[in-house]
């Protein structure tokens, strides 16, 4: 497993230097950028040869700080920190951008301006916030309709801020491709009767953005 490294403060950085591209990866709104989760997933595909660079939005910079849980900032701070760091990293080649719930929402509402003024080629997102648990209808998906950029989503299947039977139904824009974890929840985990394991859904995560990566790179370079 590759070692991770603190170059600067707040930032974890995994993979090769002279990888194909750089992922920048967000966390959600309540789990830290060394969360068991995102650590699989950064590890995971630098292990595929990524170079993955996670941060932390200012709240939780602030709550590691100071050792007491915060409210996640206003929508206007975490899209200017994902322009932030999106400006730090374009000398370093080409970028996706993406993360896990709130993270990779906010990834996604930043893409298209990104994509124009950086070397952004695509987003990800691992379990994205469709709706708030138990609010179907409270909508979060205006953007994904008319979005022109590639992105993938990796949703688990009764995930409840998306189940599929609902998600399938939203007419999300050609650009926007679905990969469902099986009977995975919002972190892909799946239920003890399904007879399916934890692991093995991070690995078909990890696989599939893996997949959507070396695809945008492809088409990109002409290949």
């Amino acid at each position: 497993m590759p070692e991770a490294s603190l170059p600067a403060p707040l930032q974890l950085i995994d993979g090769p230097a002279l990888a194909p591209a750089t992922l920048l990866l967000a966390h959600g709104a309540g789990a830290p950028m060394d969360s068991p989760f995102l650590q699989t997933m950064a590890c995971g595909l630098a292990e595929l040869g990524w170079r993955v660079l996670r941060f932390e939005f200012p709240y939780m910079a602030q709550a590691r700080q100071s050792g007491k849980r915060r409210a996640p900032d206003r929508q206007p701070v975490l899209l200017q920190s994902w322009r932030d760091q999106v400006a730090a990293a374009a000398s370093e080649g080409p970028l996706f951008i993406g993360g896990k719930s709130m993270g990779g929402r906010m990834a996604s509402l930043v893409l298209e301006e990104q994509a124009k003024a950086a070397p952004v080629l695509g987003c990800l997102c691992f379990g994205y916030p469709f709706h708030p648990p138990g609010k179907p209808d409270v909508l979060r998906i205006d953007h994904l309709q008319i979005l022109t950029q590639p992105t993938l989503v990796v949703q688990g299947e009764r995930d409840s801020f998306g189940r599929r039977a609902e998600v399938e139904t939203y007419g999300l824009s050609p650009a926007v491709q679905l990969h469902w974890i099986p009977d995975g929840d919002h972190s892909f985990k799946p239920t003890k009767r399904s007879g399916l394991s934890e692991q093995a859904n991070l690995q078909e995560a990890i696989a599939a953005a893996d997949q959507f990566m070396a695809s945008v790179c492809r088409d990109r370079s002409g290949g």
